[in-house]
């Protein structure tokens, strides 16, 4: 504001002095014409006077040059010496001056006549003007300018010293030139020679570190993270098992059964002493991305109460002595997996209920983890993550009968929580989930085991005839012992709702699910397996699928024992078995190819075991597994 009204001030003073300057202007122009006027007219007065005076006075003398012709000649003479403004017509003049006779009329004529005497005739009359006096104003014009040409303005000679070069001067000079440059340029490499020669010079030149340096250099971090990342290019290759010496032309190199199918060899066996010493693996899982890649969970070690109460170790099969990453954790991990979608992320449950996450381009401790309340209160048992790319969860389950979904970038608190209660229970309507597991393509409906030894179907939203929760009403019932593992079927056609249960009353059984979207019953009904396999020994810990063969699948138990099954092959023996460790085999995971299996040990020593032929299915074994389905199921 107080700008506009700076301009709008300067604006008015501006027109005020154009004012100023035009008003001057108009008084100047008035007093001009003003003092023109008062010339004119005393000109004009000054005419009148003048005009009647020298009437008067040249009719006087001409009066008396006509009484005095005698003296005519002398009186023209002095009059037309003493009136010189007579003008110029000189015909008085030459005629008093030739001796003419001139008679003057009266003096009241208002012109004057002259007779001259001629000789020849009589007297002519002449008639005398009268003279005005007239003011005439002169205007000094300067003279044109002539313009003339000259050749000397635009051209300049051309000095002899300024001619044009003869062909050898230019030569000559071109000539210098180059050699000018070839010397420029021969110094250059010259100098570059010498440089480069004092900088070899310079690393030639043995470097001596002062003690204090040394140590302040070893104790870096820096230095140790480079080492370590070195020590580990060097262990891959140092470690990479090929056989030189091997005979493409002969048969397979390991044993064969009866049938000519491969036994299981192992591949590798994973320790270390500095992670695994008095730690028992509790769960192990293939990464999605990086196929040499696996994951370890351990407990705590009783004998080392200032380590870490739990660990993670990621094996990689190029680096047999150590692993390549070690996740410390504040309490016993008991479920790890990776995570799907982003091949850094590593996810743990814990005994204390903590959901833990670690990733790999960080350090040892967990980048994100759940708090201790407002989640699970009690050991986590099981994870899975399920959905898409752009939208996908955690889901967790623990013995409190608890189940979350979490955002993997945010563990502050669950995106959901359902909580599992079954009213017909005595003593609480708690449901103690032990495992769980997801159909595939399926996000809302799965089954869980629970340690009474029952497997529900639950679901987590809302469905037609069905609510969300526990549906106690379809209970796959059959185990008199807890449920350790769940595992359904991988992706199939007609095959995707077969899961496997695994328990500690020595069996494992092969179920159907029923459709999540058909309502469940009124009263209660219990499901009943398709099958059961009881040759073991001892408690079964795990069951798993294999993700390439249809019929095949892998249990690890209390003894130790690593066994492989074919559905189409026999129902009531493995097709393979292999005592992998003296002490229990506590969980199985299949590689995404389906041709190695790892199993972690109560020993703390993780086996990989190659699968041979069966990691590859035949044509018709799909078939023959639907027809074998289907005679178990007419015989319910």
């Amino acid at each position: 504001m107080e700008r506009r009204r700076e301009e709008l001030e300067k604006k008015r003073a501006k027109l005020a002095e154009l004012r100023r300057q035009r008003e001057e202007r108009n008084r100047a122009s008035m007093q001009e014409r003003e003092q023109q006027g008062a010339v004119s007219t005393l000109q004009r007065c000054r005419g009148k006077i003048n005009t009647q005076d020298i009437n008067d006075l040249v009719n006087s003398l001409v009066g008396e040059r006509a009484r005095s012709p005698l003296s005519q000649a002398g009186a023209a003479t002095v009059s037309s010496r003493e009136i010189p403004v007579l003008g110029r017509d000189r015909s008085i003049l030459s005629a008093t001056s030739a001796g003419t006779k001139v008679s003057s009329p009266e003096p009241a004529a208002a012109a004057t006549a002259v007779q001259v005497a001629s000789p020849l005739g009589p007297p002519a009359a002449r008639t005398v003007p009268e003279f005005k006096a007239q003011s005439m104003v002169i205007f000094d014009f300067a003279p044109q300018e002539k313009i003339v040409y000259s050749k000397e303005v635009q051209t300049v000679d051309i000095e002899p010293e300024q001619s044009m070069l003869a062909e050898e001067e230019v030569e000559r000079r071109v000539q210098q030139i180059r050699e000018k440059e070839e010397r420029a340029r021969a110094a250059r490499e010259e100098e570059r020679a010498r440089r480069e020669a004092e900088a070899q010079a310079r690393e030639a030149e043995t470097r001596r570190l002062t003690e204090e340096q040394r140590e302040s250099i070893l104790q870096s971090g820096d230095f140790a993270a480079f080492l370590e990342r070195r020590a580990l290019v060097v262990e891959r290759a140092l470690d990479e098992d090929y056989d030189i010496m091997a005979d493409y032309t002969r048969e397979a190199a390991g044993e064969t059964t009866e049938a000519g199918t491969a036994r299981l060899a192992l591949a590798q066996a994973f320790h270390d002493d500095r992670v695994s010493r008095n730690r028992a693996v509790m769960d192990v899982a293939w990464s999605t991305r990086f196929p040499e890649l696996m994951a370890a969970a351990y407990n705590r070690n009783p004998m080392a109460p200032n380590e870490p109460d739990g660990l993670v170790a990621v094996w990689n099969m190029h680096l047999h002595e150590r692993p390549e990453f070690v996740f410390s954790a504040p309490s016993d991990v008991l479920r790890v997996t990776f995570s799907d979608f982003n091949p850094h992320v590593v996810v743990g449950g814990a005994y204390s209920g903590q959901i833990l996450l670690w990733d790999t381009r960080a350090r040892a401790l967990p980048v994100l983890k759940t708090p201790l309340t407002g989640g699970h209160t009690h050991p986590v048992y099981s994870l899975k993550v399920v959905g898409s790319t752009n939208a996908h969860q955690l889901i967790s389950a623990s013995t409190d009968g608890l189940v979350c979904a979490w955002q993997l970038d945010m563990l502050a608190q669950p995106h959901e929580a359902l909580e599992l209660s079954h009213p017909a229970h005595l003593r609480t309507d708690e449901v103690s989930v032990t495992c769980m597991d997801f159909a595939d393509n399926e996000t809302a409906a799965f089954v869980v085991g629970t340690a009474e030894g029952v497997a529900y179907p639950v679901n987590r939203y809302d469905r037609a005839g069905c609510k969300a929760g526990l549906n106690g009403f379809d209970a796959y019932r059959a185990h008199a012992a807890p449920i350790n593992s769940l595992a359904f079927h991988p992706p199939a056609a007609d095959l995707a709702d077969l899961f496997l249960t695994a328990s500690s009353d020595w069996t494992v059984r092969l179920w159907r699910a029923r459709p999540a979207a058909k309502p469940a019953s009124g009263v209660p009904a219990d499901i009943k397996p398709l099958h059961a396999f009881d040759a073991f020994d001892d408690y079964v810990y795990d069951a798993r699928w294999s993700p390439t063969h249809p019929a095949v699948f892998a249990t690890a138990d209390g003894t130790g024992r690593l066994a492989l099954w074919d559905l189409t092959h026999d129902l009531e023996l493995p097709r393979q078995t292999v005592v992998a460790s003296q002490h229990a085999l506590n969980r199985l995971a299949w590689d995404r190819p389906g041709r190695r299996i790892a199993a972690g040990g109560v020993d703390g020593t993780v086996y990989v075991y190659e699968a041979g032929d069966l990691a590859s299915p035949h044509p018709d074994d799909h078939a023959k597994l639907t027809r074998t389905l289907s005679g178990l199921a007419a015989g319910l």
